[in-house]
């Protein structure tokens, strides 16, 4: 399995883009950038978009790919926005609302560039060639993290999240794990704000390794920018080993 990182951050900094990450060149994980990492050429590959939630670094880099995939003329099939109901409905009232942008699942009407697909919470599902559990986490709006397995090799993905249990227990026993994607936006001193916002801190990172699969890596990704270097000098102090802040633009290999 290959996840290329489009986007590693918890913001928008020069150089520097929003979170997003690309499955076997067919699935995105978030889609907080799409056009800033790819060509159009690579992003009318995309069949598949798991959306975690709402928020704008979540989900701008979707805008602007439907409307490259509305102007392609290579596009063959529609694109398929997926996720747990609240993160579909939140999608519909407050992005694709012919408000904030043209509601492409209607556009053009005899071959609409995008589709909804509402996703069975704790559910092993098909998703392209990958086999998809989303499990709510803890947030300031509806969250879901993902599990994703391919029958061989898998991993997790926490979305924007506080300190939380069910998706950790539902990866736990899962055969095949290779890693986690674990986010961290803001440093320790920042630790009531985390709170409030829902995010992890390092110490809290520190916190949620017991409940992790045993061994596996911890991917840290969502970095605030301006935090950044103090971020990973805490992470550093926590495991050096096992925990590392993911590269914009490289390719993991599971």
């Amino acid at each position: 399995m290959k996840i290329r990182v489009l986007g590693a951050y918890g913001a928008e900094g020069l150089g520097q883009r929003p979170t997003s990450f690309l499955v076997n060149d067919r699935i995105l994980i978030d889609a907080g950038t799409v056009g800033g990492a790819l060509p159009v050429s690579e992003q009318t590959l995309i069949e598949h978009a798991l959306i975690s939630h709402s928020h704008l670094d979540h989900v701008a880099g979707l805008a602007f790919l439907t409307e490259s995939l509305a102007f392609s003329e290579t596009r063959a099939t529609p694109l398929t926005v997926a996720s747990l109901e609240p993160v579909v409905s939140a999608l519909k009232q407050g992005v694709f609302n012919n408000i904030a942008w043209p509601d492409f699942s209607q556009i053009p009407a005899d071959a609409p560039v995008m589709k909804y697909r509402t996703l069975v919470e704790e559910a092993e599902q098909r998703v392209g060639d990958t086999w998809v559990t989303p499990v709510a986490v803890n947030h300031t709006v509806p969250t879901t993290g993902f599990i994703i397995h391919d029958g061989t090799t898998g991993f997790i993905f926490s979305g924007d999240t506080g300190p939380t249990e069910a998706l950790w227990k539902a990866a736990r026993g899962l055969r095949g794990l290779r890693g986690a994607f674990v986010e961290c936006a803001f440093p320790n001193r920042m630790a009531e704000l985390a709170a409030v916002a829902g995010h992890m801190t390092p110490a809290l990172v520190a916190r949620e390794l017991a409940k992790l699969p045993a061994d596996i890596p911890v991917w840290i990704y969502h970095v605030k920018p301006q935090f950044y270097d103090e971020i990973a000098a805490e992470l550093a102090r926590v495991d050096p080993t096992r925990i590392t802040i993911v590269e914009q633009d490289k390719t993991y290999t599971l």
